[in-house]
């Protein structure tokens, strides 16, 4: 497995894009419907209505437009602004991914301590729960 980085853009100190809000946006590209995307990520309707809600905010110009009832029954679906945050997002994350794969091709993963490596005296849990502390410390 190549390493990944999980990349979160922040904007402003209210308005960022991660992983998260672009999975919302592209669920609501496929589905049409805020709740569909919501279930077929495994996330609460109010969870992903808050993430699209911040984002919403967050810019100049809305990323969904909402339509409420009418013949078809409402929906939700991208805006022009919407469709290129994401796509820009998705080309970010790809060059980000492809630099931690060159910058970290060298690393290869073990199953146990590197060569070298000091073997922690306790149980990591124990040293800081404080378990083996004495008392009035």
């Amino acid at each position: 497995m190549k390493p990944q980085a999980h990349t979160r853009i922040d904007f402003s100190h209210t308005c960022s894009i991660g992983p998260g809000k672009i999975g919302v946006l592209e669920g609501i590209e496929r589905t049409g419907s805020l709740s569909a995307a919501a279930r077929t990520l495994g996330m609460s309707y109010r969870r992903a209505w808050l993430l699209l809600h911040s984002t919403n905010e967050g810019f100049a110009e809305p990323v969904v437009e909402l339509s409420v009832g009418g013949k078809d029954g409402g929906g939700t679906r991208l805006t022009d602004f919407g469709r290129q945050l994401v796509a820009d997002y998705r080309r970010f994350e790809a060059a980000v991914d492809d630099l931690a794969a060159k910058t970290f091709a060298a690393v290869r993963l073990g199953s146990g301590p590197a060569k070298g490596a000091t073997p922690l005296r306790q149980p990591l849990s124990r040293s800081l729960t404080g378990k083996n502390r004495k008392p009035g410390r």
